[in-house]
């Protein structure tokens, strides 16, 4: 029995409570430090999902490939980030669909704090936490060039400091829409960047991430104004509660805060839609220089080649000899 509840303090979640409704009890959970422990174990469970995707699916695409160093290493970060992507936009669905977060957009800001939280939307929250833990020691396990170690350092930053935030500001369901939205357009581009490097001619889905990032992230911008600037301030519960949990939500209270909130999340989402506008720009630039060039090399090819005129022999009186003087005409063979 000693082993069992060390095993479940690993496995399930803790910080279960039942909530009475009106229906009956419902166990839910909240966050505490014992949530370290179950991220830990399940570091190490993505860190063998994350080899066996490597060994049996990405390692074997590369030998028929034949890809450069450079562009193995990309293609092996972009089959990860597709496996994991996809994964999480299908699970993350389901939960806001089931919790029905999308069907009541209300929710994201009603009964604010959610402090409880139903067992799927914080197992959730532990694995992505774990899986980004997890991408840490990977860099070295994968033996990420130097130059590219500090891109992929600020983006599992990133990662971490949103969810986590969203995790114990108690923003949860704002965030699982946002990381639905993120995660989408994610998908899209590096599942193009897979296409690509198996064929560099065809670019057709960076067209169809490119408008997917556009509308993920008007949407994101959208959320993020409704929910803080109008939801929020609208909820009556926001007095510091440390026996209730509600540690966080007085500072929604404060409009200097909000305003502070809204301002830096406009600022990052410009500098993304900076960066994307600078990427596509680049990349129009160099399709263009590069059917100039084409262009210009079938031209010089069209002008180099010249018919040439060759004759068999010489002229004499207007008809035209061979070199040994006979006729050049095929001459008739008789049948046996």
């Amino acid at each position: 029995q000693v082993t069992a509840k060390t095993a479940f303090l690993f496995i399930l979640p803790q910080y279960n409570v039942s909530v009475p409704t009106a229906d009956g009890e419902l166990v839910q959970y909240h966050y505490g430090l014992k949530d370290l422990v179950t991220i830990l174990f399940y570091i190490f469970i993505a860190i063998i999902l994350h080899a066996v995707v490597q060994e049996y699916a990405l390692d074997k695409i590369n030998r028929r490939l034949h890809l450069s160093k450079v562009k193995h290493s990309k293609f092996n970060e972009s089959g990860q980030l597709v496996a994991f992507h996809l994964t999480s936009v299908i699970w993350c669905l389901y939960v806001v669909v089931t919790e029905g977060y999308i069907s009541n957009p209300r929710s994201l800001w009603e009964n604010y704090p959610h402090v409880y939280l139903p067992f799927q939307v914080k197992f959730f929250y532990l694995c992505q936490l774990a899986y980004w833990l997890h991408a840490l020691p990977e860099l070295y396990f994968q033996k990420v060039r130097k130059e590219e170690i500090p891109r992929q350092l600020r983006c599992i930053a990133l990662y971490l400091v949103h969810i986590a935030g969203a995790y114990l500001l108690n923003l949860t369901r704002l965030g699982l829409i946002l990381l639905l939205l993120q995660y989408l357009a994610e998908f899209f581009f590096h599942m193009a960047r897979l296409v690509y490097f198996t064929d560099e001619n065809n670019e057709k889905l960076f067209n169809v991430w490119a408008v997917v990032f556009v509308v993920t992230k008007l949407f994101t911008l959208t959320l993020y104004i409704l929910v803080i600037g109008f939801g929020l301030p609208r909820v009556e519960n926001q007095a510091l509660d440390p026996e209730r949990g509600n540690l966080f939500s007085f500072l929604f209270n404060n409009i200097l805060f909000r305003m502070s909130v809204l301002l830096l999340v406009c600022l990052f989402q410009a500098s993304v839609m900076w960066r994307f506008i600078h990427f596509q720009l680049r990349r129009w630039r160099e399709y263009w220089n590069e059917q100039s060039s084409r262009k210009r090399a079938a031209a010089g090819a069209k002008q180099q080649v010249k018919p040439l005129k060759r004759d068999s022999g010489y002229h004499e009186n207007g008809v035209v000899k061979a070199e040994n003087g006979t006729s050049p005409r095929t001459k008739k063979l008789k049948s046996p």
